[in-house]
């Protein structure tokens, strides 16, 4: 392996590092959805010249854990020339969830030529060299938004659906993007078969912008210093990153660490469905085995393949340091085995909206619990475990057209082992923020009620676990909503000796009478009506 100066080394990880957090700016700027431009619902990343991730940006573990995935389907399947774009969101071909479009774009030195057309939506530019042969790809840039609705037979695409074909619209590795110009077909079918088209086409410009920016940045980093020196540092990163983690690793003492949690139900049926894990430390390497975890099931919570190789980057990664490279190397120690046709390896038809967002959750939960008995002054109690997906859609009377409002709610953090867990946060595979209240309602006929910190959720010890909170929204006009949650049966863990947090709970009030509703399902609202959602309290540590 070649020398490196550590210094450059440094400047080179806070180059790519600042190439990914202005795509982000760039995306949330522009964006025409509350969900990415208010909650901040996306994530951007570098890629090498192979498709190996150099930097992410400060984003959502869920996505930058599983999006080297998507990279690495859309360069199998697409010969991609500069001045493309591809888009994807089919779980079983790299994406995730429906709702999580990818975009993935090559940057190389004929960059140039092309980028002008993006900006202007497709127009000729006569001084662009049209290219008719491969050119060398530099690097590539990709981003991931959550969109508020891709179809399926509820708004939101959050509904309790049994199979991907009710979760909406799938989108293999496609060109959205052919030497600069958008594809208008491939945007007239994708808006055909989704709710709320002018926001969606919004969103898409924005995602294509973000990646023009990296582009742009990338290639000031390479007119600088050279192409040759921003590859070489580039896998200098990836190789420091691992020989990071292999240090970490080595800190675990050796021996296998089992654990065994569960979600409450898939929405189907009452069956609890549980993930089970074995964690074996090995010197400086780790293998983590999912043998044991249920089949995969009829309802919503089945997660792919890429979600269960994310939960476990992102818990590893929390062993570490803040200014380790987030890059391809953090997984080179870790070996993840996750049998397919079981919940965290899901295959095709299998309903998987719930996967990336509650069952990852879970996953990261139960990982915890293994290594806490080999690390018990570092890993923490269970946090609110659930993302708590509310969807509510229908027709806005101030315009007559469709509006597709998605969130999902914070809850309590769980208390670690020198500290009380943090009240009302969004906590590990998530990172957004909430709709500001007037946001939300200048955005659709919705109005906030109450918004608050649910006092006491959290469990009690030598250190408290973070409460959740209470969050009542009414509709203004009749619609449909659908909550896509979990915690309500079986509450976050405390540790050595700390109480469990509070299970969540929710309800719909109606004509002045409150009715408790599951977990997972979905419901008619008429104007007046309210939803109320009490998110879990995180788990104490400790006795106190």
């Amino acid at each position: 392996m070649k020398q490196f100066d550590p210094t450059t080394l440094e400047i080179y990880r806070a180059l790519y590092t600042s190439v990914a957090e202005e795509m982000g700016i760039a995306l949330r700027r522009t964006a025409f959805s509350p969900n990415i431009k208010e909650r901040r619902d996306y994530s951007c990343a570098v890629f090498d010249a192979r498709g190996r991730v150099i930097a992410q940006g400060d984003h959502m573990p869920v996505h930058l854990g599983s999006m080297p995935m998507a990279v690495a389907s859309a360069l199998r399947e697409i010969d991609l020339r500069p001045g493309d774009v591809v888009a994807l969101n089919d779980p079983f071909a790299g994406g995730t969830h429906l709702p999580d479009v990818t975009l993935v774009m090559p940057v190389s030195s004929e960059q140039w030529a092309v980028s002008s057309n993006i900006a202007n939506g497709g127009a000729k530019n006569k001084n662009a060299r049209t290219a008719h042969r491969p050119l060398p790809t530099l690097f590539y840039v990709a981003n991931r938004a959550h969109h508020a609705d891709i179809g399926g037979a509820t708004p939101g695409s959050m509904g309790l659906a049994t199979d991907i074909y009710g979760e909406g619209l799938s989108i293999p590795p496609v060109k959205l993007v052919k030497n600069g110009a958008l594809d208008e077909d491939i945007m007239r079918l994708i808006l055909a078969n989704v709710r709320s088209h002018e926001e969606r086409r919004g969103d898409f410009q924005a995602q294509i912008g973000s990646l023009k920016t990296g582009a742009t940045r990338l290639l000031e980093i390479v007119e600088r210093r050279g192409h040759r020196e921003a590859a070489d540092y580039a896998n200098h990163l990836i190789e420091y990153s691992a020989r990071l983690m292999h240090h970490a690793i080595a800190t675990i003492p050796d021996g296998d660490y089992k654990a065994v949690d569960a979600l409450d139900d898939d929405g189907v049926s009452d069956t609890p469905v549980p993930i089970q894990v074995k964690i074996s430390i090995a010197g400086s390497r780790a293998r983590v085995d999912f043998s044991g975890s249920a089949p995969q099931v009829a309802g919503p919570v089945n997660a792919v393949e890429a979600i269960t190789v994310s939960a476990v980057s992102y818990v590893f990664r929390c062993l570490l340091g803040d200014d380790v490279p987030a890059s391809a190397g953090l997984m080179k120690p870790i070996e993840v085995i996750a049998p397919p046709g079981t919940v965290v390896n899901a295959v095709h038809p299998a309903s998987v909206a719930g996967g990336n967002v509650e069952t990852s959750q879970r996953i990261v939960d139960v990982l915890f619990k293994a290594l806490a008995q080999a690390l018990p002054d570092k890993i923490p109690a269970a946090s609110q475990g659930t993302m708590n997906n509310l969807t509510i859609g229908g027709i806005d009377p101030r315009s007559g057209n469709e509006f597709s409002y998605y969130e999902t709610v914070a809850g309590g953090m769980g208390a670690r082992p020198d500290h009380d867990g943090l009240s009302a946060l969004h906590t590990h595979m998530t990172n957004s923020l909430n709709t500001p209240a007037e946001a939300l309602e200048y955005a659709y006929p919705l109005r906030v009620r109450e918004y608050r910190i649910r006092k006491g959720s959290g469990g009690k010890g030598k250190h408290r676990g973070g409460d959740g909170v209470i969050r009542e929204i009414e509709t203004l006009a009749p619609a449909h909503m659908s909550l896509l949650a979990d915690r309500r049966k079986n509450a976050p863990y405390g540790l050595h000796g700390g109480e469990d947090g509070k299970p969540g709970n929710a309800t719909i009030i109606s004509d002045g009478r409150t009715r408790k509703i599951g977990s997972k399902g979905s419901w008619e609202l008429k104007a007046g009506d309210r939803v109320r959602i009490e998110t879990p309290g995180g788990g104490g540590f400790g006795k106190k």
